[in-house]
């Protein structure tokens, strides 16, 4: 038999076992890809706050102004010449925030993951050891939660029309002391430049502690401008993924701020108030058979020092 009939007797040895459905299904995993979520990045930076009642107040003291004064030999100041400190308190107000997922026996017998329903227990504080489909359904959980706590603390706006952000104003919100509007003039040094000579000087005595906090596509751009400087810079932009400064403050991404606004601020005068950790429940329904999921937590969020953030409006197309 010639090397040509082999080749066709093997020709047709695949199209009888096609026919026949003698071939192997495609290839499915046991698994689950999990589609990535946007990674919080601001909160881990924030100052936590652990409040022991619902509301909690925080006191601030400072001298305002010059206090010393031409002293005379063996005379005491004049009671217009004496100074005091002066006193100021921003208030925490937790929010309480609430999640429920609820998974049919059926889906946790039947997916491609499976897992076992198992005894559930009324308070669930890490991930469960049950397996499957309902460890990486809490997993996710905990992972959008954490997104969504981002998303209220930079974009809450009481004025909104979504129910969950109008709870509180967020971050962007209460930085209305200092505004720097780029009027559309894209992303540079010139906006930066602004941002620091527009925050009081009492506040820039540590740039490296301070942050440039802008979108995700505004960063991109950013780099992409020192990129097309002829440089070891430039070429530092193109080829690694090397921290980029602006006026001496690093620039960091955010992925949920808008890319028409940024804040120029020490991460730590960002506050992040928690009266309840984050709790995570589960139990069984065994009338409706399914597992219950429910995720707590009250929190609120506050600019301590709204004079130390410059808030950077109408950027630009990134």
């Amino acid at each position: 038999m010639t090397n040509r009939e082999l080749i066709r007797k093997a020709d047709w040895a695949v199209s009888d076992l096609v026919s026949t459905g003698g071939l192997l299904n495609p290839e499915q995993s046991n698994a689950f890809i999990r589609k990535l979520l946007i990674q919080p990045t601001l909160l881990r930076q924030v100052r936590s706050v652990t409040m022991n009642s619902p509301t909690m107040k925080i006191n601030k003291i400072q001298f305002d102004q010059r206090i010393l004064r031409p002293g005379v030999s063996a005379t005491a100041l004049s009671v217009g010449d004496r100074s005091k400190p002066i006193t100021e308190q921003v208030e925490l107000n937790s929010k309480e925030q609430i999640a429920e997922v609820r998974l049919p026996y059926d889906l946790i017998e039947d997916n491609i993951e499976r897992g076992n329903i198992g005894q559930q227990t009324s308070e669930v504080t890490g991930t469960p050891s049950s397996g499957g489909i309902k460890d990486t359904i809490m997993t996710l959980i905990a992972e959008r939660v954490a997104l969504d706590l981002e998303e209220l603390a930079i974009l809450g706006d009481t004025g909104s029309g979504d129910a969950f952000l109008a709870q509180l104003d967020g971050y962007l919100i209460q930085s209305n002391a200092n505004v720097v509007d780029n009027a559309s003039a894209g992303i540079s040094k010139s906006l930066f430049k602004a941002g620091l000579q527009t925050m009081p000087d009492q506040y820039l005595r540590n740039p490296s502690a301070m942050r440039h906090f802008l979108s995700t596509d505004q960063e991109i751009s950013y780099r992409d401008n020192l990129g097309n400087r002829e440089t070891t810079l430039g070429d530092a932009q193109i080829q690694g993924i090397a921290p980029v400064f602006g006026m001496g403050v690093p620039v960091e991404r955010v992925s949920l701020v808008p890319n028409s606004q940024g804040l120029f601020t020490n991460p730590l005068n960002l506050i992040w108030g928690i009266h309840r950790n984050v709790h995570m429940e589960s139990a069984k329904d065994i009338t409706e058979r399914v597992i219950i999921i429910v995720v707590t937590t009250r929190v609120d969020f506050l600019v301590e020092e709204v004079e130390a953030v410059v808030r950077y409006d109408n950027i630009g197309t990134p």
